[in-house]
């Protein structure tokens, strides 16, 4: 049994609009400046994350409203997210090695149970997200970018820890609600000042 309010699953949509607005904002700044396989994967991976994190906001919405417990909506949520921030990073890192084709990944065999996987992928995609986003900060001289980025990654990290504590808790889901929030907030503050200094039309590779 899971200690859910509909308060609580309610906040849980908060973080999925933050990222949501991040993405969309991104995904219309950076398209000029990524060749169609690059722009791809990485709209593939933003797409995958945001409709992860909804499934699973509407998953607790209607366990805490008594309606169902719609147990696949909740499943899907850690291989889906994983593959969509991996195929995050390697758009994001392809745009700057400008290869024409990325790979996309799959998720493991359905009896293998072995949730490192997923979470390194997570990892990896995170890593190459702020990475590159932090670079594209530095280009722009946008430091305090550079910090919300890190932050977003750090919480990012913190999720993946406190996930590992008791999920049926009330109080471990509104810390985990808490530092979710925070950190898309920060992404999606990092990606606004990007936006602001001209990142749809500055240059920031070379050759453009």
């Amino acid at each position: 049994m899971y200690d859910f309010s509909i308060s609580m699953a309610l906040v849980d949509f908060i973080p999925v609009l933050l990222f949501g607005y991040a993405a969309a904002l991104l995904q219309r700044d950076l398209y000029p400046h990524m060749r169609k396989s690059s722009f791809a994967l990485f709209a593939a991976g933003t797409i995958n994350v945001f409709c992860a994190g909804l499934c699973k906001a509407l998953w607790k919405l209607l366990y805490a409203a008594n309606i169902c417990d719609f147990a696949a909506l909740n499943a899907m949520f850690l291989p889906v997210q994983s593959i969509g921030f991996l195929l995050i990073g390697l758009g994001l890192v392809s745009m700057f090695l400008m290869k024409s084709q990325g790979t996309l990944l799959l998720a493991a065999p359905p009896l293998f149970k072995g949730t490192f996987v997923f979470i390194g992928m997570m990892v990896a995609g995170l890593g190459f997200m702020c990475g590159v986003l932090s670079i594209i900060a530095a280009r722009l001289k946008k430091k305090g970018a550079i910090a919300l980025f890190v932050l977003a990654f750090v919480g990012s990290m913190g999720m993946g820890y406190m996930s590992s504590h008791d999920s049926t808790s009330a109080l471990i889901n509104w810390i985990e609600q808490g530092i979710n929030t925070l950190s898309q907030g920060c992404l999606m503050a990092g990606v606004i000042l990007l936006d602001r200094a001209g990142l749809r039309e500055k240059r920031i590779l070379k050759g453009e």
